[in-house]
């Protein structure tokens, strides 16, 4: 059995698989993670965008949101995580995808005659508007503001890939 930690990631990647699935998406993994993308998320065939477009993410969980204002308070991206999503120097559109996860595992489905739920929701982010650091600092974290209006859901996926998302402003 996987411990917590490695369970939580691996349930946060895979909750991201599911809507990616249900968005009626392909999914991808590169079999090496040297570019913080833990998946590749692509629409197939001719849209408005092109062909097959697509967006890289680096998806993270957490147990309990920090939430202030209407934002959600990540400081858990590590800075040379940060400087592989930030900016606008990438030919393919990067997110941070930040998954909220019940603390016990045992919470994190559940079945009945309606369904499946899984628990409990993940939010989406670009750092495209923010500069790169210029000095490397392993140790630092750098803190992520997430409007709580960016819920991951079906159609928001279909609108990042295809580009049609609108970003609030603030």
């Amino acid at each position: 059995m996987l411990d917590q930690n490695n369970h939580q990631g691996k349930f946060g990647a895979d909750y991201v698989r599911v809507l990616a699935s249900a968005a009626g998406l392909i999914w991808s993994q590169d079999d090496v993670d040297l570019d913080a993308v833990d998946l590749c998320l692509k629409m197939p065939g001719r849209t408005m965008r092109g062909f097959s477009p697509r967006i890289d993410v680096q998806v993270k969980t957490v147990r309990k949101l920090d939430v202030g204002d209407g934002l959600i308070n990540y400081s858990r991206l590590s800075h040379d995580q940060f400087n592989k999503l930030a900016g606008t120097d990438f030919t393919v559109p990067r997110y941070l995808f930040v998954v909220h996860v019940p603390p016990n595992t045992a919470q994190y489905a559940d079945l009945s005659t309606y369904g499946l739920l899984l628990r409990h929701i993940g939010y989406y982010v670009s750092l495209s508007d923010r500069q790169p650091l210029s000095t490397s600092d392993p140790g630092r974290h750098i803190r992520v503001k997430i409007p709580l209006s960016n819920v991951l859901t079906v159609p928001s996926l279909r609108a990042l890939v295809t580009g049609n998302v609108v970003f609030p402003v603030g």
